[in-house]
């Protein structure tokens, strides 16, 4: 189904994106797997695919440990379809540059905040990005919607989330070197760290905006945990309990 939709917008996937579990078990397949290259289906954990997730393929990528070196595969390419109303949850990278393409279908919507110089969402900042080599600025949280044909540079200052509006979207999306291992940063994650640090105003301010946007998946139960456990050390009990009530 997703590789009958990436054709309906004329993009063909290379021909390791047929080959069966056992064939790219074989040793001349090595450097694909080295560059985490290929299929990649993920509902980012939430257990609600058709609400949240995202599906993809990376059609070539290059090394983390080759970055800063004048002459290498300093690059990668992805094509996506995100589902109509599909998120892709708020996140950013601390390394990867990347062009986000519209390839077809739908309008695509990206949410955007800019981070403050600590790497956390600055919710008060306007935000700037270069579309199609322009600028354009949206306040802090604004949406950017692209249609068929249109980009948007994303740098690691830039947190985003988006989705598929009218109907589902082909995307493309053109970076430097991509590690999904390492260099997503999602805003569950920050709560959990910051929960760990002590410092429970912080963390409860994140687990309460992942329990307002994402009601309906699997994280909420953690956040809701989590959210009694702060308010809990901040000495707010009435929340606390209402947290826990839920």
């Amino acid at each position: 189904e997703g590789d009958a939709f990436i054709r309906s917008h004329g993009f063909c996937l290379p021909p390791f994106a047929y080959l069966s579990p056992d064939e790219l078990r074989a040793a001349e397949h090595g450097e694909i797997k080295r560059r985490n290259m290929g299929w990649d289906i993920t509902d980012y954990g939430a257990g609600d695919f058709d609400r949240m997730g995202l599906f993809l393929f990376t059609t070539r990528n290059g090394l983390n440990a080759d970055l800063g070196k004048h002459s290498a595969m300093l690059y990668a390419e992805k094509i996506m379809i995100s589902r109509q109303n599909q998120l892709s949850p708020m996140h950013r990278h601390d390394l990867k540059v990347e062009d986000i393409i519209n390839r077809g279908g739908g309008t695509l919507v990206l949410e955007l905040f800019t981070a403050t110089p600590e790497g956390e969402i600055d919710r008060d900042a306007q935000v700037t990005v270069l579309c199609d080599g322009m600028e354009r600025s949206l306040p802090a949280g604004g949406h950017l919607k692209l249609a068929p044909g249109e980009s948007v540079t994303l740098f690691p200052t830039t947190w985003h989330a988006f989705w598929g509006e009218g109907s589902d979207v082909l995307i493309g999306e053109v970076s430097t070197v991509n590690d999904d291992l390492t260099d997503n940063i999602f805003e569950m994650e920050i709560g959990r760290f910051y929960e760990r640090r002590r410092q429970w105003l912080s963390a409860t301010l994140r687990f309460r905006r992942v329990v307002d946007q994402y009601q309906t998946t699997t994280h909420t139960p953690e956040a809701l945990m989590r959210l009694t456990e702060t308010y809990l050390a901040l000495g707010v009990r009435g929340e606390a309990e209402k947290a826990a009530a839920v």
